[in-house]
């Protein structure tokens, strides 16, 4: 059967409204981009929260182990990292122990991604000397606290950094026995990073200053985690880390493993 050529069109021009409304109804794509949005970083957000939970924790008696430090801490309560995708931190690692499952060795991680040490003085500052208060509750007694702070001020470091950080950390670590003198007070080696230069003229000169001032003051005692993380050669194992400077899940199981080995003799 022939369809003259005024009968197609007059098809056609029925057809396009309906087609318009199918069309119509289908959803249209919003990007992120399209939509306003107040800017909050990752750390604030853990910033928030920490401050959560030491609000809201009915009780904080069970701790037995505070971690004080920047993101190398803040990523023991990571899983899969955010930033690299098939990279994983260290959950698992902290839940089988140190968290609640394990009585003795239970955890609080007050790790703030990007914290300099001036910022971790502020949170650790009695809330009634406008600081944050992160250790003002009075059922806060750990055993230990462990501190490892510094490698952020590396990056836009004030002169003669290797003095600014050290003396950066005792004065952590005065806070700290100020808050809580029962607590043993560890602080741990900074880690290799994967420039072998800083390694010799920053990190490994900031770990001896550290270790002396332990052996000299008794203010604090010292854990040695650098050598577990460095080949024969003296370099930063790479396989314990996600990138330069943070560690992979099995950079947090040698870690783990270091912890629980000073923890078990103690």
């Amino acid at each position: 059967m022939k369809i003259s050529a005024s009968w197609a069109l007059g098809l056609a021009l029925i057809a396009q409204p309906a087609a318009q409304a199918v069309a119509s109804a289908q959803p249209v794509a919003v990007h992120a981009s399209q939509i306003p949005t107040p800017r909050i970083d990752y750390w604030q957000k853990r910033a928030d929260e920490i401050d959560r939970q030491l609000k809201d924790s009915a009780s904080l008696a069970p701790v037995k182990i505070v971690f004080v430090g920047d993101s190398i801490t803040d990523f023991w309560h990571l899983d899969a990292n955010p930033w690299f995708p098939g990279k994983f931190c260290g959950r698992s690692v902290w839940d089988e122990s140190f968290g609640s499952g394990t009585p003795a060795r239970t955890a609080l991680n007050l790790g703030v991604s990007g914290d300099r040490i001036e910022h971790v003085l502020h949170r650790l500052m009695p809330a009634a000397q406008g600081g944050e208060g992160w250790l003002d509750r009075q059922d806060l007694r750990p055993d230990f606290v462990f501190v490892m702070l510094g490698i952020n001020n590396s990056f836009d470091a004030e002169a003669n950094p290797v003095e600014a950080i050290s003396q950066g950390v005792e004065a952590v670590i005065d806070h700290i026995r100020q808050s809580k003198p029962g607590a043993r007070i560890v602080i741990q080696s900074l880690l290799p990073t994967d420039d072998p230069i800083k390694n010799r003229d920053l990190v490994q000169p900031v770990n001896a200053v550290l270790r002396a001032y332990t052996l000299r003051t008794g203010s604090a005692h010292y854990l040695d985690l650098y050598p577990a993380f460095v080949d024969a050669n003296g370099r930063q194992r790479r396989d314990l880390f996600n990138d330069g400077l943070h560690p992979s899940r099995d950079g947090y199981r040698v870690w783990r493993d270091q912890l629980v080995t000073y923890l078990d003799v103690r």
